[in-house]
């Protein structure tokens, strides 16, 4: 994205990989609820998200210890204008799809049409933004900008490419249990809704020998299996039925692990740190929804919020909380005053702003004790300058409308639950009862995607390269178009004009302001209820599955685990 990537054309391989690991073995991974299509990148249905990374490839991939850069993938080459007008990409001879035939050019364009045109809304922002795609060679394709984007080139680069004529005189859209063919590592084995899925290594696969592979893709099987909850999935891996578990509690990692496998060495705690953004982990509030349009309930909903205890009860107070979006990084907004670029970017939106933007704001901190008397007070007092007030027991408007909204929480979402329960209770001493809502996945889908809620978990997670994923994320359009991830609503004047700032960017230090003041109008547009982060990944797994030495500053993330692990006896 900017100034030159750090490694040599003639790279042997990428800095995180062992390019001499082994290859064989399995992995074996626990999910909750279940998928009922095989397509990942339409909006209809559920699809497992291993479809999508380990069987379809990319013209560009990423080096995920290198932010912001791209390398050839089925691409050999890329060509590009300094105003990045354009961008021409040509294909290597050698790039072949699982079933043996070339991917071509025709196959590129026809992706980039169709998942413009039925496919799922991350796709659609940057295929209005080309003007024109043509080929203009045997192995060369095109893309000309309608729009100045400076970041085009590289969410080209990252568009899935699918085979054309699996597709002839079929429905794109429909959901489905076929894969869509891709060129990647893997295959689609074998699968059952609801209990399993298997990808098998391609032992003919293209691309083994690229530089850019190598040290990657080394286990022969990827499974997935499917339970009920979370504790079912963290039982299974005590049993040995999955062999890797992603612990996302704090407190258990440090007093749930004192089963046999462990004791013995069969299974091994390691702890991944990195250097990525906090992103956003927390409860939406649907500003769609006339309970919330008010800035002032959503603060009071805040205020009540008794993070230091919900924290200290299932984490052992151990994780830091997330402060905004960009948290973690140099990306943040930071406390205090606006100054300097940041300021000046957000000035001319002062009176479209909630208070705190430009002054600065910080989420209320508790006494930690389960009263929160102070917290509930200051919420009270708000929700009073909002028109609702405590009659009979109960927070009603002036025309005695109690003031209620209900939480929309997918099943076997335990600790979510257990927040949820803790947050109730609080609630309930100021007069509101929300209704908790448990339904069952397809079901949270469907009504999420339709933003179908009051209140709901919401997680976003964000890069230290953010782009035009920025507008899926909070831009204006997820108001209305269904399957955005804007859950909240968002709609503000800031918002887009940081993004588009970010977008047209041609120095780091104004990229980073931009950043910065579209994290601060985030921040105090109080759009949900930040939980935690964690600060490092915790995965338990069998002593055999190996990982490298040098960790990539995304650590724990996308493209981590499998792919740069490996089986050894």
């Amino acid at each position: 994205m900017y100034g030159e990537p750090a490694l040599a054309p003639d790279f042997i391989a990428l800095p995180q990989v062992n390019p001499d690991a082994p290859k064989g073995g399995r992995i074996v991974f626990g999910e909750t609820g279940g998928f009922d299509s095989l397509n990942p990148f339409i909006l209809k249905g559920r699809a497992p998200w291993g479809v999508a990374s380990f069987t379809v490839e990319t013209l560009l991939g990423r080096a995920w210890d290198e932010p912001f850069t791209l390398y050839g993938l089925l691409a050999e080459s890329v060509i590009t204008d300094e105003a990045r007008t354009h961008v021409e990409f040509i294909l290597r001879e050698s790039a072949r799809f699982a079933d043996g035939s070339p991917v071509t050019v025709e196959d590129v364009i026809w992706s980039f049409h169709m998942l413009g045109e039925k496919g799922a809304p991350r796709f659609h922002a940057a295929t209005q933004k080309v003007a024109q795609v043509v080929q203009t060679g045997p192995r060369s394709v095109r893309f000309d900008f309608a729009v100045a984007d400076r970041e085009l080139p590289l969410i080209l680069g990252l568009r899935p490419i699918l085979k054309k004529a699996q597709w002839d005189g079929r429905d794109f859209a429909a959901s489905g249990l076929e894969p869509p063919m891709g060129s990647g590592p893997y295959v689609v084995a074998a699968q059952e809704p609801g209990r399993f899925i298997t990808f098998r290594r391609n032992p003919d696969w293209w691309g083994k020998d690229l530089p850019y592979n190598r040290g990657q893709h080394n286990f022969d099987e990827i499974r997935f299996d499917y339970f009920s909850d979370a504790n079912a999935v963290f039982e299974a891996f005590k049993a040995g039925v999955i062999t890797s578990f992603r612990e996302t509690s704090a407190a258990r990692w440090a007093t749930a692990y004192d089963f046999d496998r462990v004791a013995s060495g069969a299974v091994v705690k390691s702890e991944i740190p990195h250097g990525r953004p906090s992103g956003m982990s927390g409860l939406a509030f649907n500003t769609r929804r006339p309970v919330f349009t008010d800035w002032r309930v959503r603060e009071a909903l805040i205020q009540a919020f008794n993070f230091e205890f919900i924290n200290t009860t299932l984490n052992g107070a151990v994780e830091p909380r997330i402060a905004s979006v960009f948290s973690n990084a140099p990306l943040a907004g930071g406390p205090g005053p606006a100054a300097g670029a940041v300021r000046d970017l957000l000035l001319p939106f002062a009176d479209s702003l909630p208070p705190g933007a430009l002054e600065g704001y910080a989420l209320p901190a508790t006494d930690g004790t389960a009263a929160n008397r102070a917290g509930i007070r200051r919420a009270i007092a708000l929700m009073a300058e909002a028109g609702w007030t405590v009659q009979e027991g109960q927070m009603k408007d002036a025309a005695g409308t109690p003031f209620t909204f209900e939480i929309l929480l997918p099943q076997g979402a335990a600790e979510m639950r257990a927040v949820v329960n803790i947050y109730a209770a609080a609630l309930d001493r100021m007069g509101i009862a929300p209704r908790v809502a448990l339904v069952d996945p397809a079901q949270y889908q469907a009504r999420t995607a339709a933003y179908d809620f009051d209140m709901t978990p919401w997680t976003v997670a964000v890069s230290l390269s953010p782009g035009n994923e920025q507008r899926l994320y909070w831009g204006r359009f997820g108001v209305e178009a269904p399957g955005t991830r804007n859950l909240p609503g968002i709609d503000s004047p800031a918002v887009e004009a940081m993004i588009d700032r970010m977008l047209t960017a041609t120095d780091p230090a104004d990229f980073t302001a931009a950043v910065q003041a579209l994290d601060r109008a985030l921040t105090a547009g109080r759009y949900a209820i930040p939980l935690w982060f964690a600060d490092r990944g915790r995965i338990a797994h069998d002593s055999r599955l190996r990982y490298p030495d040098h960790l990539p500053v995304y650590g724990d993330w996308q493209g981590f685990q499998p792919e740069v692990w490996w089986y050894a006896e």
